[in-house]
């Protein structure tokens, strides 16, 4: 089994399953230590080439994925990889777009949808899923 992230390393959320996910902004710098074998980037333009896999989804800053299904499917990938692999997922500033992903990644990992927002906020960032639509977005997610 490969390494996967240290659980008390900034930005890194232990789902119920015990998986380890990271979720930055791309704003800031690149944390220190192991880079990600897998990343799921979440910005309305094409982000720049990384050294390691990534994904882009198609989300606009405050809105939601362009392409749900697509989202839903690339969510379900970095899932089933963050199982022995070091993922991470990013937007600009890595607490809307992120935080919504985030909340649907737990609850693909078993938390009921009603309460993925506020497990998010707990375990990853206070300031995770900043609109309303955010919220209802992972609250259908299913």
């Amino acid at each position: 089994m490969k390494e996967t992230w240290d659980p008390e390393a900034p930005g890194v959320m232990r789902l119920p399953s015990g998986r380890l996910v990271r979720g930055r902004g791309l704003a800031r710098p690149l944390p220190e230590g192991p880079t990600p074998d897998f990343a799921l980037y979440l910005l309305g333009k094409e982000p720049p080439a990384v050294a390691w896999e990534a994904e882009w989804v198609r989300w606009p800053d405050f809105r939601l994925p362009s392409d749900k299904p697509d989202f839903a499917a690339k969510l379900r990938t970095a899932w089933t990889r963050a199982e022995s692999e070091r993922v991470e997922f990013a937007c600009h500033g890595g607490h809307g777009r992120t935080g919504t992903a985030l909340a649907c990644l737990a609850i693909l990992d078993g938390v009921p949808a009603p309460e993925a927002v506020a497990y998010v906020r707990a375990h990853y960032a206070a300031k995770a899923v900043e609109t309303p639509w955010q919220s209802r977005f992972v609250a259908r997610f299913a």
